[in-house]
């Protein structure tokens, strides 16, 4: 089978294999153990299954990583989701006690879905994508990154591409992980700028003062606009595109603009009179004239579900995943090359199946060879082999890189922990 075609036909055949020799699972379960810091943390999992036909099994938890590999390569699940952490163990939660069942934490995670941009986007629609829109997906991990991380303090931030048309973000760190259901809806609303719905003309309006972290903001999004918005997307190009633009400015600008677009066609210069419009307003208004910065930020700021980072017992898809329409792999996304990340380079598991076929080489033979000599763990080491073989091993490599710097953390707590009991 061509690497490039996958076939979703294809998929039942695939999934025995990529459970069996390609899942990372030594990665998966270091992350959801979360150091073995508190006692019963990945027990108490919830994870659901989407199987064929789109069944759907939900509260699966298991109690090692062997019974979850066991239990996914029996059931070869199209679909992984993985919530939250809750009281008693989600496989048992028909023989507790009516109420004591509770969503106790989970990761605070973000949601974007290039669908939300349908309204901005002229290039794509509905569930496609192409290397012009992507821009945005960009656009919103530098500004929500940054954000968590500076204004929030949050370190260990796992961005994955969900393998189709969107990107997931989990935080990680023990503070985030423990935030109330008001204190996620709080963090969401505060990233939160693009408001209402089809119906909503005005998506974005700023008030005097603008806030730091729309200014932090708006320096990302210029960064990005002039060879997105302008020339990719056109907005200022054709006529419809143009009297979306224009219907976001005041009316007394706008009928000025409308002539002066008559004499300019150049989209930069376009764009110019725009912002020299806004100057001449804020000059002379009592109150602030941002539309200019507000056109921006309805074009390019991240567009959240809100609803996804709010509850606690919220499932999100999980990174490793497959997904089932495009065969792509929900892969974690290195930000030291965000700006090259390329979705459609992502692979296919019928790609990383068949480099799984391909003759061996002499290195990997010799590796054998010293791994029949010493047979101790060797299952485990055949499967490190088997996804180092494929184009699937730079991601899980990353994947190891996010999980070595939450495991300084949590060695740190442990020792500080070990300290405090020493002085008691």
């Amino acid at each position: 089978m061509p690497s490039s075609d996958y076939d979703s036909a294809c998929l039942p055949d695939l999934l025995p294999l990529y459970y069996r020799r390609l899942f990372p699972f030594s990665q998966y379960y270091r992350w959801l153990n979360y150091g073995g810091v508190q006692k019963n943390y990945f027990q108490n999992r919830e994870f659901s299954f989407t199987l064929k036909d789109d069944i759907y099994v939900r509260y699966q938890s298991f109690s090692t990583q062997n019974e979850l590999e066991k239990e996914m390569q029996k059931m070869n699940p199209y679909k992984i989701d993985i919530g939250a952490i809750y009281s008693h163990r989600p496989n048992q939660h028909n023989t507790v006690k009516s109420g004591t069942f509770q969503a106790l934490e989970k990761e605070l995670v973000f949601d974007i879905d290039m669908t939300d941009y349908d309204d901005v986007r002229s290039c794509c629609s509905a569930a496609d994508i192409c290397s012009k829109c992507w821009t945005l997906m960009t656009i919103a991990i530098r500004i929500l990154d940054r954000a968590l991380r500076d204004d929030f303090g949050f370190q260990h931030l796992l961005w994955v591409y969900s393998g189709r048309r969107g990107v997931h973000c989990w935080v990680c760190d023990e503070a985030a992980r423990k935030l109330s259901v008001a204190a996620r809806s709080a963090v969401a609303e505060y990233l939160s700028l693009v408001k209402g719905g089809e119906e909503t003309v005005k998506k974005v309006v700023l008030t005097d003062p603008i806030h730091p972290f729309i200014r932090e903001s708006l320096t990302v999004v210029e960064h990005y606009f002039p060879q997105y918005a302008l020339h990719e997307q056109e907005i200022l190009s054709r006529k419809e595109s143009v009297d979306k633009v224009l219907a976001l400015v005041p009316e007394d600008v706008r009928k000025e603009l409308q002539q002066d677009f008559q004499h300019e066609k150049k989209p930069e210069t376009r764009w110019k009179l725009v912002k020299d419009h806004a100057t001449k307003k804020q000059a002379t208004a009592k109150k602030g004239q941002n539309f200019e910065k507000e056109i921006m930020l309805q074009y390019c700021y991240p567009r959240l579900d809100v609803n996804v980072s709010k509850g606690v017992n919220h499932l999100l898809k999980s990174p490793f995943s497959v997904h089932p329409k495009t065969g792509r792999i929900s892969v974690p996304m290195d930000l030291k090359e965000l700006d090259t990340f390329d979705p459609f380079a992502v692979p296919t598991i019928s790609l990383i199946c068949e480099e799984l076929d391909r003759p061996r080489t002499g290195e990997e033979d010799l590796e054998d060879t010293k791994e029949k000599e010493n047979e101790t763990d060797t299952a485990e080491r055949r499967k490190i082999r088997d996804y180092k073989r494929t184009s699937l091993a730079k991601y899980v490599k990353y994947f190891d890189q996010f999980l070595d710097g939450m495991a300084r953390t949590w060695k740190g707590e442990l020792l500080r922990k070990s300290d405090l009991q020493k002085e008691f």
